[in-house]
């Protein structure tokens, strides 16, 4: 199979902000004001299948604490009659990040671990870190880092920590070779992206990080990288549970999120989705949802960009998200916690021009809007490598979402337009 699929396939989270001709197209909406209620969005989501640049997309958007509604264009694979539904399950990948990021703020509030405390309290091979000279350069050229990596910079990429799909050169190099990987994409091999073998448990890979440099002095640039995989690790640790079994047990359980996990059971592979890239022209599956690696327990939970979820259940989180901590009668964390967590949490000295953040701030896992922010301020949250986002707008008391499935992201303008789309019907 001739196709494409570079390193920036797996990035995800820059915005915030060939079919079969018989296979069903129409737009669904599963509140019948849905679509009267945000034309722009409807629209905008329909769109991208009437010109057979996506297989299928779906909007969740909820106001409040209100039930959300669920609008819906075209089919899970191009091979399949299924429609898109609020239970259809999608790869997440980066949306994770906020989870974890969350899931750490619970330990927080335990009193279990502090903001910004240092990480080697618990992860002592993190204690004597050295970092590159030269980013990106030899990783033999390098000096003892000026302070330790803490919470707080684990939770907001700059703990000055790498990532295999962002690095190059040496450091790149050494990560790949040591297994250490975010997130994965098919069990077929993908020119453009190297050939990794995962390290076999959080536990390795931790161990295997700390052994490298630093890309980065930490705590003074925001560079995204595998901190929220680190992350889930810390989580193991602090809590004495397997991180999955954490998020579970803290998140997953008591907000009803029952199709949210780090694999797709075999009873699900019916409402799981194919992945995509560009070719040509047509779209070709390159995880396709019969045989996609996602069948399988993953060498370990990728903190990062590991999740698969449906609509309904991510809202679940962003309406828990949106009632600072409780959603439909049920509270997960403190009021004062969720605030935290939703706030800005890199000083201003800390170096983000050029990148996803630019002029913009960051808190438990996922962008934070500020004043001078489009969209203004009161808006968390990150989107993934496979072209969804997530997000809430505390300000305006919403919370949205859109997923489809296709990498690179930015190959068609769904997830970049989303959110502008979605304020246009808001606004009006």
């Amino acid at each position: 199979m001739n196709m494409m699929v570079s390193r920036r396939a797996l990035m995800g989270g820059m915005a915030l902000g060939g079919a079969a001709a018989l296979l069903p197209r129409a737009a669904l909406a599963w509140k019948a004001d849905g679509a009267a209620l945000y034309p722009a969005t409807n629209a905008f989501i329909k769109g991208f299948v009437d010109r057979r640049e996506l297989a299928g997309t779906l909007a969740a958007i909820g106001k409040g604490q209100e039930a959300p509604l669920f609008l819906g264009a075209g089919v899970q694979s191009n091979d399949s009659a299924t429609p898109v539904g609020p239970d259809t399950l999608w790869r997440l990948y980066s949306m994770t990040k906020p989870v974890t990021g969350i899931a750490a703020m619970l330990l927080i509030e335990d009193g279990k671990m502090k903001l910004d405390q240092p990480i080697a309290d618990f992860l002592p091979a993190f204690a004597n870190m050295k970092v590159q000279n030269t980013p990106d350069g030899s990783i033999t050229d390098v000096r003892p880092a000026k302070g330790p990596i803490t919470v707080r910079q684990l939770l907001t990429h700059t703990a000055g920590l790498g990532y295999n799909i962002i690095q190059k050169g040496p450091i790149k190099k050494a990560y790949d070779d040591a297994g250490i990987v975010g997130g994965q994409a098919s069990r077929l091999p993908i020119p453009g992206l190297a050939p990794v073998t995962p390290a076999p448990s959080l536990a390795v890979m931790a161990d295997r990080l700390a052994a490298l440099p630093l890309v980065y002095e930490p705590g003074t640039k925001w560079s995204y990288s595998i901190s929220l995989d680190l992350l889930g690790r810390l989580i193991e640790v602090v809590s004495g549970q397997p991180f999955d079994a954490f998020l579970k047990a803290r998140l997953f359980d008591p907000l009803g999120m029952t199709s949210t996990g780090f694999m797709v059971n075999a009873k699900d592979v019916g409402r799981f989705t194919s992945n995509y890239a560009p070719f040509g022209g047509a779209l070709i599956p390159f995880d396709p949802a019969t045989s996609s690696i996602y069948l399988d327990p993953p060498p370990y939970p990728f903190g990062g960009g590991g999740l698969v979820s449906s609509a309904r259940d991510y809202d679940r989180f962003l309406a828990m998200l949106l009632g600072e901590g409780a959603t439909g009668g049920v509270r997960v964390m403190k009021p004062e916690t969720a605030r935290v967590a939703m706030s800005n949490l890199i000083a201003d000295s800390v170096d983000r021009k050029g990148t996803f953040i630019d002029g913009q701030g960051f808190g438990a896992g996922g962008r934070v809007s500020l004043p001078t922010s489009p969209g203004g301020e009161g808006i968390f949250g990150w989107a993934g490598a496979a072209g969804t986002i997530g997000f809430v707008h505390r300000k305006l008391g919403y919370r949205a979402a859109g997923y489809t499935q296709i990498m690179p992201p930015d190959s068609v303008p769904f997830q970049n337009k989303f959110g502008e789309t979605f304020f246009k019907d808001v606004m009006a």
